[in-house]
């Protein structure tokens, strides 16, 4: 039997991804969609049982919006609207159209639209920018500067050998200083590298369990690491080295935010996100990035001032570190077309990056090659 208009109405209104609200004169909600009760995180009967004022705060521009619509019989938007309940572990920011109904103008149609993508991929996109300004820099100094700093060395090994005595920790403490100032020139220079790597079909889940054994033996050793993977987990277009590179940059930067601190666990997590997409720079295609790895740490997380820019080169809330960990890490996730970014609070921090699915191709393991 054929599907009725009605029933094929209501598919549609459940499969569409953004929140809706269909509420009545007086707020009352009278039936939400799959999205809007995931994103509320309540069923549809409980949500019907509400009003929208019982989701918002009494002050919220969203109820205004309602109001205005009413009043005008005509739709209307509000962007960038905070919404926060006690459903919600944390306050979501979206942008609001709502209508009448136009079958029926005592209801009023109400779409949500999550800013919190789109406000962290325009972030991502800033700091590739500020990525690619060092990049110039980096190539033009790294000669300049690892010239000199070994003629600096060489003289300061000759120092120590005629110095006296008293004065040969201050030659050593040159040639340290040189050391560190090359390392640092070696890290700006992996800026400076704009050759494509070889991507391939690569198990996730492979490169996280390499790394974790690299922190459990260094960096890392005797904190706990936990694992929560998803493993019907397709496997990612990448390049092995690289994804190695960014999630043992991302280890080592939630041990360093663990410290020596009781009870410090750092957590993995992957999942399957669909819906999530960008687009290609140069074309008029679009990305999907479905595939979600976090890495979660419960130390005391990342200052409010600094969150903002910390994929930023030489930004760091670390006594000692040069700032350019997180800066390579978002420079390696945008070469393979994904996105990376941060949630802070006191006592959690999450780095979590989306990456695409590798197409299946005959004889392909998905395994580092």
């Amino acid at each position: 039997m054929s599907p009725t208009s009605i029933e094929l109405a209501h598919a549609a209104f459940q499969a569409i991804a953004h929140p809706i609200l269909i509420c009545d004169a007086d707020n009352k909600i009278v039936m939400a969609n799959y999205a809007a009760q995931d994103f509320f995180s309540t069923s549809e009967s409980r949500l019907k049982r509400q009003q929208v004022d019982d989701l918002v705060a009494p002050s919220s521009p969203l109820l205004n919006l309602l109001d205005r619509v009413r009043g005008r019989d005509a739709g209307s938007r509000e962007h960038r609207i905070p919404i926060a309940n006690i459903n919600m572990p944390e306050e979501r920011l979206v942008d609001a159209h709502a209508t009448p109904m136009t079958n029926d103008a005592s209801l009023t149609v109400l779409t949500l639209i999550e800013r919190t993508m789109a406000d962290k991929i325009d972030k991502q996109l800033t700091a590739r920018g500020a990525a690619r300004s060092v990049i110039g820099l980096a190539a033009m100094l790294a000669h300049e500067i690892k010239n000199p700093l070994s003629g600096i060395k060489g003289a300061a090994q000759l120092l120590e050998q005629s110095a006296e005595e008293k004065d040969q920790p201050l030659a050593r403490l040159v040639q340290e200083e040189v050391a560190r100032i090359v390392k640092l020139v070696d890290r700006m220079e992996a800026f400076g590298d704009e050759r494509q790597p070889e991507f391939s079909s690569v198990n996730i889940h492979e490169v996280l369990n390499h790394v974790e054994l690299i922190a459990q033996n260094g960096f890392a050793k005797g904190m706990t690491i936990s694992k929560h993977f998803d493993p019907s987990l397709p496997p990612v277009l990448g390049n092995w080295d690289q994804l190695v590179q960014i999630y043992l940059n991302l280890f080592k930067n939630a041990a360093e935010a663990l410290g020596g601190q009781e009870n410090g666990e750092i957590v993995v997590r992957t999942a399957y996100r669909p819906g999530i997409s960008i687009g290609v720079p140069g074309s008029g295609n679009r990305m999907s990035l479905p595939l979600e790895i976090c890495v979660e740490d419960n130390g005391g997380g990342i200052p409010e001032d600094i969150l903002p820019h910390i994929f930023d080169p030489f930004v760091t809330s670390k006594q000692t570190g040069g700032g350019l960990g997180l800066a390579l890490v978002a420079k390696l996730v945008g070469g393979h077309g994904g996105i990376v970014d941060a949630d802070s609070h006191s006592g959690r921090t999450i780095m979590r990056t989306l990456l695409p699915v590798a197409k299946p191709k005959r004889g392909n393991k998905g395994k580092k090659t």
